[in-house]
């Protein structure tokens, strides 16, 4: 049996744009995005940590090590700059290994600058 586990996390990420003019997704920056392990249009679950709102939407690569972090098309109104966001990317594990399965934890300061 394949079970649905946390991949990565981007903890404490800070909203830095919103672009209700664009089709949908959230852009990260790069190096972020290399960091934990999320690729180019990948499905990502975002919590915004201001509101309590839940959503998923694709990622994409923002400039590397811009800090950018930005709401794009109908999730730019679920945030506002400054809202703090936790990033979640899934996979599907082997349930023997799902067992003992450790997601990576990717930690950012207030200027989206990996800390851990």
């Amino acid at each position: 049996m394949l079970r649905m586990m946390c991949k990565s996390k981007i903890q404490k990420a800070t909203i830095t744009e919103t672009n209700l003019e664009y089709e949908g997704s959230i852009a990260i920056g790069k190096n972020i995005m290399a960091e934990a392990d999320i690729l180019p249009y990948e499905i990502v679950l975002i919590v915004n940590l201001n509101t309590g709102a839940r959503f998923e939407t694709y990622a994409i690569p923002a400039g590397k090590n811009s800090g950018v972090i930005g709401l794009q098309g109908g999730a730019a109104r679920l945030g506002e700059v400054g809202d703090r966001l936790i990033i979640i990317s899934y996979e599907f594990v082997e349930e023997e290994k799902a067992k003992v399965y450790k997601p990576k934890i990717v930690l950012l300061d207030e200027k989206n600058k990996i800390t851990k």
